[in-house]
């Protein structure tokens, strides 16, 4: 499936619920609430979907570190990898919105170093995320987003 047939304008958002909510107060402000959500910062990723092929936007706890950005696949801690992180392992081409931003990017899973360094910095974002690894037998992965340019 070629990139230029992916919707990237128009993605599925989540089922309603509080993530619905987040997402749709995020968008409509243009980022200027929604960013800052239960005192950490949060952006909205976009994958495409392993299956459908549709772009899926998800919020998420973000941290950042040399123009890079960093996410958690926590799924608070559930014994399987969230959807939309095994959508990005299946194709990295994501975009993200930080606020008002909106830009395309690759996404991968860190390093065994960079996760070891990157790991204290997104807990001190969301403290619960060491509470969630010690819930699960897997390893919580830790994204790397790499912008490539301003989203168009």
């Amino acid at each position: 499936m070629a990139t230029t047939n992916i919707d990237w304008d128009h993605p599925k958002d989540p089922k309603p619920g509080w993530q619905l909510d987040h997402v749709r107060q995020y968008v409509a402000s243009n980022g200027a609430e929604g960013q800052y959500w239960n005192g950490t910062q949060t952006l909205l990723l976009t994958t495409v979907g392993r299956v459908s092929g549709n772009a899926v936007r998800t919020p998420l706890i973000y941290g950042e570190a040399d123009g890079r950005y960093f996410v958690v696949a926590s799924k608070g801690g559930a014994p399987e990898h969230p959807l939309w992180y095994k959508n990005l392992t299946a194709r990295p081409e994501v975009r993200i919105q930080v606020g008002p931003k909106k830009l395309r990017a690759t996404a991968r899973t860190a390093t065994a170093d960079e996760r070891a360094a990157y790991w204290p910095l997104m807990v001190k974002h969301w403290p619960a995320y060491d509470e969630y690894q010690t819930k699960t037998d897997r390893e919580i992965p830790i994204v790397v987003i790499e912008p490539a340019e301003p989203a168009s």
